[in-house]
């Protein structure tokens, strides 16, 4: 199966850059970082990570235009006017746009990210992927081996290594695919 196109924000790259299996992000994705993105990051170690994946084609640098960063600017302003909503950044505003505007993946942890896309309608056919959805999208495919004797392991190992916890609901969903999927368990009906 053929790598989609994704676009990354900062937090994003920053936990990758710590977990243990950070290259199998590549298994499902080449990954644009934008430059706004590329300038936030200061950590040594993410930098030579990164730096390395540029070399190896796995990651590319991606250089906003004009109008998208207009488009940006606009998405930040928006969210900040969404009631109970965290407002959205420019680096993750940017990836929206550019996620909207050529079908990109948008590679993020940011719940007001999450959220804008969620509530604005002229964005809700943009993808947003988490750690979660990709830790699981990895085991689907065959690119992670599940642990069936303890399916929560793989996620457990990127909260350890991250320190980033994934929400409880979403992390026993994405347990009970691994289950049902890839360990051949039924699931219990009625809650018994």
């Amino acid at each position: 199966m053929s790598r989609s196109f994704a676009i990354a924000d900062t937090c994003f790259l920053i936990d990758w850059a710590r977990y243990r299996g950070r290259d199998l992000l590549f298994k499902l994705y080449v990954v644009y970082v934008p430059e706004s993105v590329l300038r936030e990051v200061k950590s040594e170690s993410t930098i030579a990570w990164i730096a390395s994946r540029l070399a190896s084609g796995d990651l590319a640098l991606f250089t906003e235009t004009e109008s998208e960063v207009e488009e940006a600017r606009s998405i930040v302003e928006r969210s900040r006017r969404m009631p109970n909503m965290p407002g959205v950044d420019l680096p993750e505003a940017v990836c929206i746009a550019v996620g909207r505007r050529r079908g990109y993946v948008v590679l993020t942890e940011n719940r007001g990210a999450l959220k804008f896309v969620e509530l604005a309608e002229d964005y809700a056919g943009v993808t947003i992927h988490r750690s979660l959805e990709i830790l699981l999208q990895l085991q689907l495919r065959g690119h992670l081996r599940p642990d069936c004797g303890d399916p929560a392991l793989r996620f457990r190992e990127y909260e350890e290594d991250t320190k980033h916890l994934f929400p409880r609901k979403d992390l026993l969903n994405a347990v009970a695919v691994i289950r049902r999927e890839l360990c051949g368990e039924a699931q219990e009906v009625g809650g018994a």
